[in-house]
């Protein structure tokens, strides 16, 4: 009998339940533990176990460059950063409604933690994220377009629930490579949200994509339903330089 279940079990691909019934099934007599508690546990266990994995899979598929969460950034250092708002996009609500999130604000400040932070609150509760720097998008559209197979990385980036695209203007961009930005950036307008970091501000993105008409085509759709941060503070690379040269006068 026991061979039988074990077998049926992973017939059935529950391999939690194949591993665990013998134990909690002994453990259920010995304590009483009702039959519908019991099978209640063997389930729960399986759905936990799938759910995890589930989240290991979207994290491994988003190329997210690191893990971070919200709990870990410095809230204190940034004062420009209204923290209410910050964690009121962890509700997600903004999906529902389609709406870009944009991060402006000089390097070092953690436009990219926040950006993460987020995507890691969506994959958490199973939402496709998948993470790029505004330079590798375009370099992966540029290649797909000599081999003929445009339109396949195109719908690659436009599937995600998510697109966080990162470092956008520390690159100026030739004018080929700002069309395919425009492409990725029309092809999810109203229809699923980009979450996006720069060190430039809007005004200064005619220069960066070498085309005022573009880039106010690009600005256009992003902006229309977005919720944008400007932060303003000191680089935490050379705050932390600081506070240890400081920390070495001291001494």
């Amino acid at each position: 009998m026991k061979e039988r279940i074990h077998e049926y079990c992973h017939r059935l691909h529950l391999p939690v339940m194949a591993e665990r019934w013998s134990a909690m099934a002994e453990y259920a007599a010995t304590h009483n533990i009702p039959y519908s508690e019991f099978l209640f546990r063997l389930l729960e266990a399986e759905i936990v176990e799938k759910q995890e994995r589930s989240i290991q899979t979207l994290i491994k598929l988003s190329k997210l460059p690191y893990r971070k969460t919200i709990d870990t950034f410095d809230f204190n250092a940034l004062p420009s950063v209204d923290e209410r708002r910050i964690r009121e996009l962890l509700t997600l609500s903004f999906i529902d409604r389609k709406e870009n999130i944009l991060f402006l604000g000089p390097p070092g400040i953690g436009k990219t933690h926040l950006a993460i932070s987020i995507g890691m609150e969506a994959i958490a509760r199973g939402y496709k994220t998948y993470f790029i720097t505004a330079h590798d998008l375009v370099t992966q559209l540029r290649k797909a377009d000599q081999e003929g197979k445009l339109e396949k990385k195109l719908r690659m980036f436009v599937k995600p629930t998510i697109l966080i695209i990162d470092e956008m203007g520390y690159l100026k961009l030739d004018p080929n490579s700002a069309h395919y930005l425009f492409q990725v950036i029309a092809r999810r307008y109203e229809h699923a949200p980009i979450i996006l970091t720069s060190n430039k501000s809007f005004g200064e993105w005619g220069e960066i994509v070498g085309d005022s008409v573009l880039a106010t085509a690009m600005l256009d759709r992003l902006l229309h339903h977005s919720i944008i941060f400007n932060l303003k503070g000191e680089s935490y690379r050379l705050r932390e330089k600081r506070l240890q040269q400081e920390k070495q006068k001291d001494q």
